[in-house]
């Protein structure tokens, strides 16, 4: 008797052996997952998604359509990729010259909760700490930091953003609140953004 998957692949979908996939999963059309890549529970994974070998994602991740992630993408629990971003693995590739395997490719972490707008590019290498948010069209290349509110060529910090996703206005003594939640926030000394109460867990 065969045992029914935990998860639903489209039938286009390629589900190379060794690649593993959490229960509750939502695999769509001509996705690609290859091997030795891992998909927590609850991800969602759109068309013409391509996963390579080595990339971790966690819990109920969503990647939208048309994303590859190569290998060297991690991506903590919550996190969500829109259409079409693109990553990289290699800093200085050249044709001619083979850079390939772990000890070329960079990572490119993303903590909990990190959001990342359609068409926006992540240069291999760098950090993007919780819940920051970057904009559509954006191009990465730098650490962004937890809270933070970036977009642009090159992405800029222009704000804060809350866990839920809204814009966050500090008064003067550095305190604000998400207006969804309610959920306040404290901006410190060093420019940091911290979340100080939480009314509902994410």
């Amino acid at each position: 008797m065969t045992e029914t998957p935990a998860y639903f692949a489209h039938p286009t979908a390629v589900l190379d052996e060794g690649c593993r996939i959490g229960d509750g999963c939502r695999i769509w059309h001509f996705s690609h997952l290859m091997p030795g890549c891992e998909l927590g529970e609850g991800c969602s994974i759109g068309q013409n998604v391509m996963v390579a070998d080595g990339v971790r994602l966690g819990r109920n991740v969503k990647v939208q359509n048309n994303v590859s992630l190569y290998s060297g993408v991690v991506c903590e629990d919550d996190v969500f990729l829109g259409p079409s971003v693109v990553f990289t693995n290699v800093k200085n590739p050249r044709s001619a010259v083979p850079r390939r395997g772990a000890g070329h490719y960079q990572t490119t972490y993303l903590e909990q909760g990190v959001s990342i707008g359609a068409n926006s590019t992540i240069v291999c290498g760098v950090r993007l700490g919780q819940y920051a948010f970057v904009g559509a069209g954006s191009v990465v290349t730098k650490d962004v930091a937890p809270f933070a509110l970036v977009y642009g060529n090159p992405a800029r910090p222009r704000g804060w953003m809350s866990a839920y996703g809204h814009r966050l206005a500090f008064d003067a003594a550095g305190h604000a609140t998400c207006p969804e939640s309610g959920e306040q926030y404290e901006l410190t000394a060093e420019n940091q953004v911290k979340r100080i109460s939480s009314i509902q867990n994410l």
